[in-house]
C-alpha cells in the first residue's frame, strides 16, 4: 500500500494576518529594528551617512526580518522555497536601489516616493529581460502589499482623527460615497468589465493602491487588472501631488481648505504628506487627518464590496433569486482586513502611549519597505504590452475622468466644510 501526504497550506489572507501580527508583536515586546537612513545629497554622504556600520546593521536586520517573514509566507502558501531563496534577494536588491534613489535630497525636493522608483526599476528590468515563468510565479506582490496594509493599521489612531473634529470624517464619508458611485456609474456606461469597475471605483474614491488591493482581495480579482489600476494610480498621483499645491497657492486657498482638498483627492498617503508639506503646517495636518479618515473606511468598504460581489456574482446561484449563505460571504471576505482593523484597534485603545511611541518608527519603516518590495514585484511581473493596450483604453479614460470628478467635488466639499 502506498500512502500520500497532503502538504499543509494556508490561505494567503490568513497568512498575512499571522505574519503581520508577528511583526507587530516583535515591536511591542521591544524587539525594535532601528529605521535605516537612505538620505544623501552628495557621494560623500554614502560613506558618512548611508554606509556606516550602524546603518548597514539596521539595513541588514531589516533584510533578515523580511526574508524570514517572506520565507514563512512562502511555506504557508505552498510556494517552492528554493525559488523564493533566489527571487527574494533579487527583489530586495532592486528595492534597495530604489530606496537609495529616493533618498537623494534633490529627489526628495520633488516629493517622489520610493515606490515610484521601485515600480520604475521593476518595469525596466521586467521588460528589458525575459524573466523565467517560475521567477514571475514566485513574486509575492499581494502578500507584500497586504502585510504593509496590516502594518498601516498601526498608524490609524482613532484618537488622532477625533482630535481634528468630525469635519474630516464627514468629508471622507461624503467624498468616498459620491466619487465611488460616480466612478462605478461611469465604468458601467463605458461597458468596462465588473472586476476593473470595482477596482477603479475603490482606488479613485478611497485610498488608491491600498483600496485597489483590498477590493481585488474581496472580489478575487485578476492580478493583471490590479497591476493596471495600480499603475494608473501612481501615474496620476505624481502630477497631482506636484501641481495641486501650486494651484492652491495661485488661487490663494486657505490652508485648511487646501489640506482637506489634498487629503481627499490624492490617492497615496505618502503623496498627501509630501504635497501638504509644500503648503504649510496647517495644510499638512488637515490633509493627513482627512486621508487617515479615508483609510479608516478601507476595512468597511472591503467588507461591503465583498458582500455585494458575493450576492451579485454568487457562483452557486442558478437564478437571481438564490441568495448566498453567510458561509459564502465569509469565504469571499478579505481576511487580511481583520488584521488591518485589529492593528488599528490595538494601537488606538489597548496599548499605552509609551509602547506605541517606541514601536512607531520601526513599524513605519518596515511598512514602507513591504510596500516598496511589492511595487518592485509589480514592475517585474508587468509587461508594457499588457499595461496600456486597446483593452485598457476605456479603463484609463474612466480612471482619468473619475479622478477629475474627484478633484472638483472634493474641492467644493472642502470649501463648504473648512472654508
Amino acid at each position: 500500500m502506498s500512502s500520500t501526504t497532503t502538504k499543509f497550506t494556508l490561505h494567503e489572507d490568513w497568512t498575512v494576518v499571522i505574519l503581520g501580527s508577528i511583526i507587530i508583536l516583535l515591536a511591542i515586546v521591544g524587539i525594535i529594528i532601528l529605521a535605516p537612513t537612505f538620505n544623501w545629497s552628495s557621494p560623500a554622504d554614502f560613506s558618512s551617512k548611508v554606509f556606516t556600520a550602524s546603518n548597514l546593521s539596521s539595513i541588514g536586520f531589516q533584510f533578515v526580518l523580511v526574508l524570514v517573514i517572506s520565507g514563512l509566507g512562502a511555506l504557508l502558501t505552498g510556494k517552492p522555497l528554493k525559488h523564493f531563496l533566489i527571487v527574494f534577494p533579487v527583489v530586495y536588491f532592486i528595492t534597495l536601489i530604489a530606496l537609495l534613489l529616493a533618498g537623494n535630497s534633490q529627489i526628495k525636493d520633488l516629493n517622489l516616493e520610493a515606490v515610484i522608483f521601485s515600480l520604475a526599476l521593476g518595469l525596466t528590468i521586467g521588460n528589458l529581460f525575459k524573466l523565467p515563468d517560475w521567477f514571475r510565479a514566485t513574486l509575492a506582490t499581494e502578500l507584500y502589499v497586504k502585510i504593509g496594509l496590516v502594518l498601516l493599521g498601526t498608524s490609524i489612531i482613532f484618537s488622532d482623527i477625533l482630535k481634528a473634529g468630525s469635519l474630516g470624517l464627514l468629508q471622507a464619508l461624503i467624498v468616498v460615497l459620491s466619487v465611488w458611485y460616480f466612478a462605478f456609474w461611469l465604468c458601467r456606461k463605458l461597458k468596462i468589465d465588473d472586476e476593473m469597475t470595482m477596482m477603479i471605483s475603490s482606488a479613485v474614491s478611497i485610498c488608491g493602491v491600498s483600496a485597489a488591493i483590498a477590493t481585488s482581495g474581496a472580489i478575487k480579482g485578476d492580478p493583471k487588472k490590479l497591476s493596471t489600476v495600480i499603475s494608473m494610480v501612481l501615474i496620476t498621483a505624481i502630477p497631482m501631488m506636484i501641481f495641486m499645491p501650486y494651484i492652491a497657492h495661485y488661487f490663494n486657498f486657505p490652508q485648511e481648505v487646501t489640506g482637506a482638498w489634498l487629503g481627499g483627492s490624492i490617492d497615496t498617503t505618502g503623496a498627501v504628506v509630501a504635497s501638504g508639506t509644500l503648503v504649510g503646517e496647517t495644510a499638512l495636518k488637515i490633509s493627513t487627518i482627512v486621508k487617515f479618515s479615508q483609510n479608516v473606511l478601507l476595512g468597511i468598504a472591503a467588507f461591503a464590496i465583498s458582500i455585494y460581489w458575493t450576492y451579485s456574482k454568487n457562483p452557486l446561484a442558478k437564478d437571481k433569486d438564490t441568495k448566498p449563505t453567510l458561509g459564502i460571504i465569509w469565504e469571499r471576505f478579505p481576511k487580511f482586513v481583520l488584521g488591518f482593523v485589529g492593528a488599528s484597534l490595538l494601537f488606538s485603545f489597548v496599548l499605552s502611549p509609551e509602547v506605541t511611541a517606541g514601536a512607531k518608527n520601526s513599524l513605519k519603516s518596515i511598512q514602507g519597505l513591504w510596500f516598496a518590495l511589492a511595487f518592485t514585484s509589480i514592475g517585474l511581473e508587468t509587461r508594457f504590452s499588457d499595461l496600456f493596450n486597446k483593452d485598457t483604453k476605456k479603463p484609463l479614460y474612466a480612471f482619468l475622468i473619475a479622478q477629475g470628478f474627484n478633484v472638483i467635488i472634493t474641492l467644493i466639499i472642502a470649501f463648504l466644510l473648512f472654508g
